[in-house]
């Protein structure tokens, strides 16, 4: 997209980052937009809790039309909650789960959904009318505008995509397609990691940069760790897809083995990463011990490295809160799947994720030595 301007060169835009660093009005102006970007990361972490709740309450599937506009309205009156229980009662999951379900039973899983889709809503104004605002001021760079704009973008193709995922359900399934819930899912973690890595770009500026000695190779570790994340939560959407949660509700055996049968009964053999409950159960399980093993080794390897504080205390942080989700998950997984519970453990993997994010952007934003 291309910004446009007006004036001469010098005078196209009032920057509000790097070279307004010294001066009162550029720092207000770094403060402004951080603390806009925090409320927006904000949003979208509330938005990926309030999706689990959705879908462990079943609600994705009770608001059967999409109206990005229209749909922003709920129903108003009795005929219109008939209306809206009479298109649901067409669905294969109200026949096959919900035959009978009183229209007060509709509002409870009616409200998650509208909510979901409302705060989604909410996050594309709340980053669309200060953008606006602030471009048409001349108070943003026009690459850091391009940036912020394209969160705004990846947030309206999201919409997009949790409409995609809701019409698998909506004909010959009871629930969504694994495959498109884990995309939804995939999706709003790299909004809400893009968000906080333009946060931490915009973090006040250290008065004496501090050399870091951390190895090249102990900064892709960082990189590794995070993409790791990542993929956890990838498998963890095929997790909820399928409901393997709650399956093989022991641990550390499922079934009575560390390595239970049946993981490769399905054929071609890729399709049990996303189809077979045994298979895609037991990764998530064993990519939870992989990444708590390497985030515990990494702490303590930068810890006696580096000379940024941040860097190590981050690398801390993200090899503490990885163990407490693992304790977490087996927690959740024994209790097979609780709503609470369940909440929880979608909620803190994003706070993990956006820890993951702020270690590696920590870890590339410090001087090498030498340097």
């Amino acid at each position: 997209m291309v910004f446009p301007s007006s004036g001469p060169a010098s005078r196209r835009y009032r920057p509000i980052a790097a070279a307004n660093i010294g001066s009162t009005a550029g720092q207000s102006s770094d403060r402004f937009v951080r603390a806009w970007l925090i409320v927006v990361a904000l949003l979208v972490l509330a938005m990926i809790i309030v999706g689990g709740a959705t879908r462990l309450t079943d609600s994705g599937l009770s608001i059967t039309e999409w109206q990005p506009l229209m749909g922003a309205v709920p129903p108003l009156t009795q005929s219109d909650w008939q209306a809206a229980l009479e298109k649901y009662r067409q669905t294969l999951q109200y026949r096959s789960v919900n035959a009978g379900m009183s229209l007060e039973a509709f509002k409870f899983i009616f409200w998650w959904e509208w909510g979901h889709r409302f705060l989604g809503r909410v996050i594309g104004l709340a980053i669309a009318l200060p953008l606006a605002v602030l471009w048409l001021s001349g108070r943003l760079r026009p690459s850091l505008a391009r940036r912020i704009f394209g969160v705004g973008l990846l947030v309206g193709l999201q919409g997009g995509i949790g409409w995609y995922m809701v019409q698998s359900g909506l004909v010959d399934r009871i629930d969504v397609s694994q495959y498109r819930l884990a995309l939804h899912l995939s999706v709003a973690f790299v909004i809400l990691g893009w968000l906080v890595w333009l946060i931490l770009d915009f973090a006040p500026p250290r008065a004496e940069p501090r050399l870091d000695t951390v190895p090249d190779a102990y900064r892709r570790w960082s990189v590794v760790l995070a993409a790791l994340v990542f993929s956890q939560v990838t498998i963890g959407g095929f997790v909820a897809g399928l409901k393997a949660g709650r399956a093989y509700n022991t641990w550390p055996l499922m079934d009575g083995q560390f390595i239970p049968d049946g993981l490769w009964r399905l054929s071609p053999w890729w399709v049990n990463l996303a189809e077979n409950i045994t298979t895609v159960q037991f990764n998530h399980r064993l990519t939870a011990y992989v990444l708590v093993a390497l985030a515990i080794v990494h702490a303590v390897r930068v810890a006696r490295i580096a000379d940024d504080e941040w860097v190590a205390l981050s690398a801390k942080l993200l090899a503490i809160g990885l163990v407490g989700q693992m304790v977490l998950g087996i927690w959740t997984l024994v209790q097979a799947v609780p709503i609470g519970l369940g909440i929880a453990h979608q909620g803190f993997a994003a706070v993990i994720f956006a820890v993951a994010v702020g270690h590696v952007h920590a870890v590339f934003r410090t001087r090498r030595a030498g340097a």
